[in-house]
């Protein structure tokens, strides 16, 4: 079964018309180029209350991959990880751990990864290298951590450890 995917913008500048989304489609090449079928993409301004509203509707009653791109830095705005903190079941901080740990720049993401029903959230920073750097670090392992979420997995992978 091909695993589904889909995105959440999270920008102002976007979300206003004022500038092209480039992290979008740069997040949706890794997975499609990883066997991914991206379903869905969506724009939402900054905010927390913005980004959570959205991952509901995106996460609830769908099985797959929900990332967001956008919102991990420092401004004053730049409060996804905040948005998707309130509406994650259980986090999943060997992803975020690893995708901070692929770059010098990835120190500077705040980005979280977790689950929320039987989606798997991942957020990812804005800018398309970014996105992709940090998506590329983590979608080796993106298969097996849907199969987990949805019950399988429980025999045949070669190391226990974290399961």
């Amino acid at each position: 079964m091909t695993p589904a995917a889909r995105i959440l913008v999270v920008s102002d500048s976007v979300s206003a018309g004022t500038s092209e989304d480039r992290g979008g489609p740069a997040v949706a090449g890794v997975l499609e180029a990883a066997g991914f079928t991206v379903e869905y993409i969506r724009v939402v301004p900054d905010g927390r209350e913005h980004v959570g509203e959205a991952l509901v509707d995106l996460c609830d009653g769908f099985f797959g991959l929900v990332v967001t791109t956008g919102g991990t830095g420092f401004g004053p705005r730049d409060l996804t990880p905040e948005g998707t903190a309130i509406v994650l079941d259980r986090v999943a901080p060997g992803l975020a751990e690893a995708m901070r740990s692929i770059s010098p720049l990835g120190r500077l993401s705040r980005g979280t990864a977790g689950t929320r029903g039987s989606a798997l959230v991942v957020n990812v920073p804005g800018s398309p290298s970014g996105a992709k750097e940090c998506l590329e670090a983590i979608i080796d392992v993106l298969p097996h951590a849907l199969d987990l979420l949805a019950g399988g997995g429980a025999h045949g992978h070669g190391s226990s450890a974290g399961h």
